[in-house]
C-alpha cells in the first residue's frame, strides 16, 4: 500500500452548489447554530472544526467546474455528509422540533450505529450519527 500523498491528508472545504442561498443560509444558521466566516452576494461560508462548508449560488458554479456540467437537484442524491453527535434521539427530536423534516430515522444500523438522515433546502444530505 502506498503512502497517502502529502496534499490529500485533510479537507480544506467543501462547496455545495444550491438553488436559493438565502434559504440555505439560512438553514445552515439556524439549524447548524454556525456563524457565519464570510461570503458575499453569490456565496456564503461557515466553519465546522477546520472545514470551510461553502455554499456558492449555482448560478456561480460553471466558473469553478466547467468544461464539467453542473448538476440539478432533481438529478438526486449522489453523497452523504456525517456528523458526529451524542444521542441521534435527542438531536432528532431538537431538530423536528425547528422544522427539520426528515429522511429517516433515527435507526439502529446493521454495521452497529444509530443515525438519521436529513436534507438542507438544496438536497444536500446529513446524517447525524453514534
Amino acid at each position: 500500500m502506498s503512502e497517502v500523498a502529502p496534499w490529500a491528508r485533510s479537507v480544506f472545504a467543501i462547496t455545495l452548489f444550491v438553488e436559493d442561498l438565502d434559504e440555505c443560509k439560512r438553514f445552515y444558521r439556524e439549524v447548524f447554530g454556525l456563524p457565519l466566516d464570510g461570503g458575499d452576494e453569490v456565496s456564503v461560508a461557515f466553519k465546522v472544526g477546520e472545514l470551510l462548508i461553502n455554499l456558492l449560488q449555482v448560478t456561480e458554479a460553471p466558473e469553478l467546474i466547467d468544461p464539467a456540467p453542473v448538476g440539478g437537484a432533481e438529478a438526486g442524491r449522489r453523497f452523504q455528509l456525517t456528523v458526529p453527535v451524542d444521542d441521534v434521539d435527542t438531536l432528532y427530536a431538537e431538530l423536528s422540533g425547528r422544522g427539520v423534516k426528515f429522511l429517516n430515522g433515527p435507526m439502529d444500523r446493521p454495521w452497529g450505529i444509530r443515525t438519521a438522515a436529513f436534507a438542507d433546502p438544496a438536497g444536500h444530505v446529513w446524517e447525524i450519527a453514534k
